[in-house]
C-alpha cells in the first residue's frame, strides 16, 4: 500500500547549517507514528517541511504518492493533511463554537458569500456540534476560546485540526504543559479522534509515545537514527545512548 507520508533523502539547510540531513521516513496509512528526539533535533522543522511552512533544500516529500515538496500550506491541506502547532493557535476572541465552525465551513464546500447566513447551514451546524461533543466542550461552546483552560484550548485545537476532514493528521507536542490527568484525557481524545486516520505526532512524554504509537522514529541532529515498533525502539542501543537513556526502562 502507498504510504500516507514518505520522505526520501530530505535535507533542509539555513545558510551553511544543515538542520535536516538526508531524512528518509515512511508513515503507513492508518498508522500512529511518533517522531521523537532531543530538543533541537529538527522535529518541528520536519513538520514544517511536510506541511508546507518550509521548502526542503533537496529531497522528495510524498502525500499518498503525490509530491508535495514546495507546495504552500493551504494546497497541502486541501490534499488531506492537517496539523497543529506547539503553541496553541486558536482565535481567542471568537467563541469555541465559532472556532470550530470556521474549520468546518471549508470542509463542507462553503466559501465566503455576504448574502449567506452561516446559521442556516444545517450540515455545518451538525458537523460542528458533533466535533464539539467529541472534544467534550459542548458546555463551553459560547465562551471566548481565550477563556478556556490550557488543556481545553489544546483539545479545541485538536478539534479544529480534524474538523476539515483531513485523513492525515500532524500533532506537534499536543500534551506539552499538561498535568498527568490532563495528559491521560488528551491521549484518550487523540486516540478516539484519529481512529481510521494517519497520525504523525511529535511528543516528549515517553509514556504518551509508547502508549499511543504503532511505530516510532528517532531524530537526532537532523538525522533519523532508528525506526521501528515501540519494543524495537525501547531496546535499540543507539537510541538509548542518544536519547532515551533511563527512560527506556
Amino acid at each position: 500500500m502507498t504510504p500516507a507520508i514518505a520522505l526520501t533523502n530530505v535535507e533542509k539547510s539555513f545558510g551553511i547549517t544543515k538542520v535536516i540531513q538526508n531524512v528518509t521516513l515512511s508513515v503507513a496509512q492508518g498508522e500512529r507514528h511518533a517522531l521523537i528526539g532531543p530538543n533541537g533535533a529538527g522535529k518541528s522543522t520536519t513538520f514544517n517541511l511536510i506541511s508546507g511552512y518550509m521548502k526542503p533544500t533537496s529531497g522528495s516529500i510524498l502525500l499518498r504518492g503525490e509530491e508535495i515538496a514546495g507546495l504552500r500550506p493551504f494546497q497541502i491541506n486541501r490534499r488531506g493533511l492537517s496539523r497543529s502547532f506547539q503553541v496553541t493557535n486558536v482565535f481567542a476572541n471568537m467563541t469555541v463554537w465559532e472556532n470550530l465552525r470556521c474549520a468546518v465551513l471549508w470542509a463542507t464546500g462553503h466559501r465566503y458569500a455576504f448574502w449567506k447566513n452561516v446559521d442556516n447551514l444545517p450540515e455545518v451546524r451538525e458537523r460542528t456540534a458533533q466535533i464539539l461533543e467529541d472534544i467534550h466542550l459542548t458546555s463551553r461552546r459560547d465562551i471566548p476560546a481565550g477563556l478556556l483552560t490550557y488543556a481545553e484550548q489544546r483539545a479545541l485545537e485538536i478539534g479544529i485540526t480534524i474538523a476539515g476532514g483531513a485523513d492525515v493528521i500532524l500533532l506537534d507536542e499536543p500534551t506539552a504543559g499538561m498535568s498527568n490527568a490532563e495528559t491521560e484525557r488528551a491521549v484518550a481524545l487523540i486516540r478516539r479522534l484519529t481512529e481510521g486516520r494517519t497520525l504523525l505526532i511529535v511528543e516528549h512524554d515517553m509514556s504518551v509515545v509508547f502508549g499511543l504509537a504503532d511505530r516510532i522514529s528517532v531524530l537526532v541532529y537532523g538525522q533519523v537514527i532508528a525506526s521501528g515498533t515501540p519494543e524495537e525502539i525501547r531496546g535499540n542501543p543507539k537510541v538509548k545512548e542518544a536519547y532515551l537513556g533511563e527512560e527506556a526502562a
